[in-house]
Parts: C-alpha cells; structure tokens; sequence
C-alpha cells in the first residue's frame, strides 16, 4: 500500500547530523530511499537489521570509493518514520553491523518509543 501523503520523518539522536557529513552522492541515495519509506513503500535495497526481530528496523547500505555508510530506520510505528542512526563503517572485517553502533541503534530505537507514545498523548 501506497499512503498518499508522506509520513514525518522524525531524526533519533544525532543521526541527521551525522547523514548531513556524508558525501553529497551517499545523502541523495539514503535520502530518496527514505522517502520512499515515508511513501509506504519498502526502498529495494533497505534490509532488515539482524536482532531486532523481523523487518520493523531497516538498514540502508551505500558505497562509494571513499567508505560504505549505513542509515538505520524503524516503520515500526504506523505515524511516522524514525531514523536512528546514520554511520560510516569502519571495520573491514565482515559486513557485521559492529556492536557498539547495534548497541546505539538498541538505544535510540527505545527513545523512539517513547517519543511516539509521547506525540501519541499529545495527539
């Protein structure tokens, strides 16, 4: 399903900052596909992370010659669309989200939480 009008998109932590420091070619990508998601529609290249249980936390994946960069999203919540962090990866060993940023992403996953139930009373 297609919605018609997009859903907010509603920045955890410091994840708009760190995607506003990528390269201008990485921010285009990640953002045309998070548009996409606050259209209602899964990007084609947005995977769901390991360990949160099922497809509600994305990750979105984009390299170029300089580094591969990550945005992680939740659509857990049908009002708007949370990103939650936006890295550069660092590690060359294995595709392996590293646990200190999985451990963030945990973090700011629970904030969202409690920001939309937060805007839920307010509503």
């Amino acid at each position: 399903m297609h919605d018609t009008q997009p859903r907010p998109l509603i920045w955890v932590g410091s994840s708009r900052k760190d995607l506003r420091g990528f390269p201008p070619v990485i921010r285009r990508g990640f953002g045309l596909a998070l548009f996409a998601a606050q259209m209602g529609v899964t990007p084609p290249d947005a995977k769901p992370l390991k360990g949160f249980g099922g497809a509600s936390v994305l990750e979105l994946v984009e390299s170029e010659p300089g580094g591969t960069y990550r945005a992680v999203y939740t659509v857990r919540f049908a009002t708007a669309i949370y990103v939650l962090h936006a890295f550069q990866k660092k590690s060359k060993r294995g595709i392996m989200t590293p646990k200190p940023e999985i451990d963030l992403i945990r973090r700011r996953l629970r904030q969202a939480e409690d920001m939309h139930i937060a805007k839920s009373k307010d509503a």
